[in-house]
């Protein structure tokens, strides 16, 4: 009896190993499945980019999707493209949260991300009249609006779009205004392809709450023609032009109607809420943001601690519109006849890019406003990439409407933004034909840019006659161009302090073509942020490197009056001495961290400099610290790198002693 059941306990725990080592081993053959299918993703989503020249600040606004050859997903068929996988999950995204894809779907969800550049999967399990949170602050919500409202027209373009996508922004649009502001919903077809965006959507939008009509292009022609084919069939008192790829939330319609209604010549936007395109997560902005443009025209967010008024008492009213330099152009209202009076579109833009720039430029120097309504809050899938083709190819035909732009509204500087924006110049703003846009400009007897600059957006960074604008060099003392300007600057009469910069300006230029002349780019040294690469949201050690040509703007600055030393995308020099913990840390390490970085532009007290012309010594107003170049080792990796430090002032100190090179931006 003892022996057998000794023999059946060892076969118990035989079994026992046996089931947990199955176990164990199916485990292990799961984890690896999920990260081969990461490791796609990731291959797929944050690849490598392949070697080329790149520039600091970024200017163009699309960034691809490297999918490369010999794609692990193989190519998409006419059965992929042409496919409505629309199968809704109840619950799937509800109140805005992200979707998770099931493990098992995770390499289809990779494959067919291409086709729009946004997980099409987690989309098409997502509810058409998915609930999002109420995203208004309280004081919003608890403003009141008057019952006689103009009636608008919602216009939405599409091209391709994914069926889930376009249908939520429909939904969200009808199932969030009230019915009597919403004359109608028209749709415009940009001469898509895909088969479910034919009969089967006439069928869907037949049936619709409200009238909602279909009008196509006979050719693939751009956002510019498609909005103005929308608007020549709409019948509502304003024109509200919606991207197809948004989902409006609670009480978005009603500010922008009221505020069109306190002014007929305001462009009012809504707060650009962001949809993730990984997983359709619904993720609210804050209010306080406005728009413009940096030195190549590409639309940007910038943000600031106070409010631009609108009105006065902008101030003291939260809910009060925010007056923005420019739109991004994708989500606006605006009456009907004034989007006709002040020009509609440039017509003769193609495809999409560089309209919202036109219109932001054109809407304010002739009279208009163009406003974002803190109170209404619309989402919008924000993606990396476009899955769209430009008949007449990407770069010839934005530099085209850019070049279109610059032309009738910037005057002198446009040269600027020919000369320093790459695929633009001369030669293509000679050969557009904005003949009817100048006169359209000289009609409605239109204000300059210099006066668009000073009063709509006076904390620019583009360059202006009394700034400086240029490239800021060591003057190591070895090279001629450091000699010279050395030399020069100290045979000035009164060799004076020049604390708001204007007398070095002016002596500066006067010398600007000898400077010119004698730099060396092979051996002088131009002041230029420590990565060649950087996100414009971070802090960026400062450096020197080699000067660049005039077709890079990495080590071109704008010195303001006041002092203020900024670069492209409101990027400004700042001192920024490291915390008391830090600084004990880098101690420890035998390290050093500069207290010098380029960071988004303040205007407050530590990104304000002063200049000695007698020392050619660069100061920190606040601190009287001395811009310095000092070799530093990197805290994180040990090794020694040139950092450009504040230290205190030593006037005989070689590395302290810095030079300013003018450079062309206007004829």
């Amino acid at each position: 009896m003892g022996l057998r059941f000794q023999q059946l306990k060892k076969l118990w725990l035989l079994y026992l190993f046996l089931l947990f080592f199955a176990f164990f081993m199916f485990a292990i053959s799961i984890n690896l499945y999920v990260a081969s299918i990461q490791s796609a993703d990731s291959e797929l989503r944050h690849p490598k980019p392949p070697p080329k020249r790149r520039s600091l600040w970024p200017h163009k606004s699309i960034v691809a999707h490297y999918i490369g050859k010999g794609d692990i997903f193989g190519n998409m068929t006419a059965d992929d493209y042409n496919i409505n996988q629309f199968k809704p999950v109840p619950g799937e995204g509800e109140d805005g949260r992200p979707v998770v894809v099931p493990p098992r779907d995770r390499f289809r969800m990779q494959r067919f991300f291409r086709l729009n550049s946004f997980n099409l999967l987690a989309s098409d399990r997502i509810p058409l009249n998915r609930t999002l949170k109420d995203y208004r602050t309280p004081q919003c919500r608890d403003k009141k609006y008057a019952s006689d409202l103009p009636s608008t027209s919602v216009i939405i373009v599409f091209h391709n779009e994914a069926w889930s996508v376009l249908l939520r922004t429909i939904t969200s649009v009808i199932n969030r205004s009230p019915r009597h502001l919403l004359k109608e919903i028209i749709l415009v077809d940009d001469a898509s392809e895909r088969s479910y965006l034919k009969r089967q959507l006439e069928s869907y939008v037949r049936v619709l709450t409200v009238p909602t009509r279909i009008y196509r292009m006979k050719k693939r022609s751009g956002l510019v023609p498609a909005r103005l084919l929308g608007a020549e069939h709409a019948r509502g008192d304003v024109l509200t032009f919606l991207d197809a790829h948004c989902e409006c939330s609670r009480g978005w319609l009603e500010p922008l109607l009221a505020r069109i209604k306190e002014s007929r010549n305001v462009v009012i936007c809504p707060v650009i809420d962001i949809i993730s395109d990984d997983n359709f997560s619904y993720t609210k902005t804050f209010e306080n943001h406005w728009g413009g443009f940096n030195w190549q025209l590409s639309f940007r967010w910038f943000s600031s601690d106070r409010k631009r008024p609108t009105t006065g008492i902008a101030g003291k009213d939260a809910t009060a519109p925010i007056a923005t330099p420019g739109m991004a152009g994708g989500l606006f209202a605006i009456d009907r006849s004034y989007f006709y009076e002040m020009g509609a579109y440039d017509s003769n833009m193609r495809v999409w890019g560089g309209e919202n720039v036109e219109m932001s430029f054109r809407i304010w120097q002739c009279g208009g406003r163009v406003e974002i309504s803190p109170c209404s809050h619309v989402g919008h899938v924000f993606r990396s990439s476009t899955p769209y083709t430009f008949p007449g190819g990407m770069s010839e035909v934005l530099t085209d409407n850019l070049a279109r732009a610059a032309t009738v509204w910037m005057d002198d500087w446009q040269y600027f933004v020919m000369l320093y924006t790459s695929g633009l110049s001369l030669s293509v703003k000679d050969k557009v034909n904005v003949t009817e846009r100048v006169a359209l400009r000289e009609k409605l007897q239109c204000k300059s840019f210099a006066w668009y600059l000073e009063n709509i957006w006076p904390e620019h960074f583009f360059p202006a006659p009394d700034r400086f604008f240029g490239k800021i060099i060591w003057l190591d003392g070895e090279t001629e161009c450091a000699q010279a300007y050395s030399k020069h600057m100290k045979n000035l009469p009164g060799r004076a302090l020049s604390r708001e910069w204007k007398r070095a300006f002016e002596e500066i230029e006067s010398k600007s073509e000898e400077f010119m002349s004698l730099i060396d780019l092979e051996r002088d040294k131009c002041l230029r942020p420590l990565k060649e690469v950087a996100p414009r949201s971070s802090l960026q050690p400062v450096t020197v490197g080699d000067c660049t040509s005039h077709a890079q703007t990495m080590d071109m600055f704008v010195i303001t009056p006041k002092g203020q030393i900024m670069t492209n995308d409101n990027i400004c020099l700042a001192y920024r001495p490291p915390k008391q913990g830090v600084i004990k840390l880098l101690k420890n390490r035998n390290a050093t961290m500069s207290n010098v970085m380029l960071t988004q532009c303040a205007g407050d007290v530590s990104q304000l400099w002063n200049y000695d012309m007698d020392t050619q010594q660069i100061s920190h107003r606040d601190t009287k610290l001395c811009l310095t170049l000092k070799a530093a080792t990197n805290a994180r990796n040990q090794k020694q790198e040139k950092v450009v430090l504040c230290m205190q002032c030593d006037f005989k100190d070689i590395t302290q002693k810095w030079g300013f090179i003018p450079l062309p931006w206007r004829l």
